[in-house]
């Protein structure tokens, strides 16, 4: 019957979930045997070498090696065929734009960054963006059209009712109303777009500490404090995209801020973002408060401050945890989470003695007592959520074998 090939049910549905199953399982493992595909499928032996010579044909897996050393006889291994597919992400600040291209095994095959200083960027931003993904693309060995998906990370969040950039007033070049319009085209792939801390959620539930968890908050302070909401496995981006935009938070312990979107700040960013943590230091009398952007400074002194862990760097560090604390109160009260991960240099930088202070004043303050823990991503946490984010959907294209 014309149509029937989409039918749950039918041999070629089932075929295509077996086959997907075996190359979750491939990304998940790395080489398997026959043998050892059909046990974890359930498929017989004879099910299974179908099912890998099917793939095999498609391109979607490669032979390599044998079991040799294992127990028993040697065994063809199969693994997934990097080349199937490739993604690119993209981390955009007002400093620089860092692009990388995965292939569809989630390794990182080309990177580049590409400075943009400046409050007036001398190129316009679709430029910047295909400069730097052409850059990771050559250093890929690849080119721009072998690139499936593209996912771009970027502060504040595009409205999706008007398609403008919100909450990221200090992003120069990104708030034009034909912005995405003027990307899509100029690139030949489908293009994403996510706020950089919900895209740091994605990491640390695919890759780090909030794998196996479907409600929690995540907490990221560096350039500036914000929030990721999941929810039900899901992230919660809210009417404008604006969930999570909790630096604008009012808070006891800091001045009520007006006109925030103009300050681009608000009451818990003032309390507990890295640019207070400079300030707190010299208040407390601590003298060799190092130069620099304020994050990476917040980020050197809560480090050092954790490592003494006495006098006035005990004191900051409680100070610090009090203040976050505070925010979060608030986070977890409203939304009952089953975690909550502490990310971003300045409060990664605390480590496990930050970490602790936080979660004993957080029981303080909120009746509702998530347990808090690090992130584990710490290297370029959210290029690497862009890529997970895009690889995702460039996998759900490449791996289907209905068609």
């Amino acid at each position: 019957m014309a149509g029937s090939a989409g039918t749950p049910g039918t041999p070629r549905v089932l075929r295509a979930m077996n086959d997907r199953a075996a190359l979750d399982l491939l990304l998940a493992h790395g080489p398997l045997s026959r043998t050892r595909i059909g046990k974890l499928t359930g498929l017989s032996k004879p099910t299974a070498s179908q099912l890998l010579a099917r793939l095999e044909a498609a391109g979607l897996v490669l032979a390599t090696g044998t079991s040799e050393g294992r127990p028993g006889p040697n065994a063809q291994l199969y693994v997934v065929n990097p080349g199937a597919g490739h993604a690119a992400g993209l981390d955009v600040t007002p400093e620089r734009i860092l692009a990388a291209v995965a292939d569809i095994t989630g390794r990182t095959v080309g990177e580049y960054e590409l400075p943009t200083p400046g409050r007036h960027p001398s190129q316009p931003v679709v430029r910047q963006v295909t400069d730097a993904l052409d850059g990771a693309v050559k250093a890929a060995g690849l080119a721009r059209d072998d690139v499936r998906r593209l996912v771009i990370g970027t502060p504040g969040a595009f409205d999706p009712n008007t398609g403008r950039l919100r909450y990221a007033s200090h992003l120069p070049g990104w708030h034009s109303p034909s912005l995405l319009d003027e990307l899509a085209a100029a690139l030949p792939m489908p293009v994403e777009y996510e706020n950089d801390v919900n895209l740091v959620a994605i990491a640390e539930q695919r890759l780090g500490a909030a794998r196996g968890h479907d409600d929690f908050v995540l907490l990221w302070n560096e350039g500036g404090l914000g929030a990721a909401l999941v929810l039900g496995g899901r992230l919660h981006r809210g009417w404008t995209g604006g969930a999570g935009e909790v630096g604008f938070l009012p808070v006891p312990g800091a001045p009520l801020v007006r006109q925030v979107t103009k300050a681009n700040s608000g009451g818990y960013q003032e309390l507990a973002g890295s640019q207070a943590i400079p300030k707190l230091a010299r208040e407390l009398g601590i003298k060799d408060v190092p130069a620099g952007p304020y994050a990476e400074v917040a980020a050197a002194v809560v480090e050092r401050a954790a490592a003494l862990d006495e006098g006035p760097y005990r004191r900051l560090l409680e100070t610090y945890a009090t203040g976050l604390a505070t925010g979060l109160a608030s986070l977890v009260s409203v939304l009952d989470p089953e975690l909550v991960v502490l990310s971003g240099t300045s409060l990664t930088a605390g480590g496990e003695p930050l970490r602790t202070l936080v979660q004993a004043e957080l029981e303080e303050l909120a009746a509702s007592r998530p347990r808090l823990v690090v992130g584990d991503v710490h290297e370029h946490p959210v290029l690497r959520g862009a890529l997970e984010s895009a690889l995702a959907a460039t996998r759900d294209e490449v791996f289907d074998t209905s068609r």
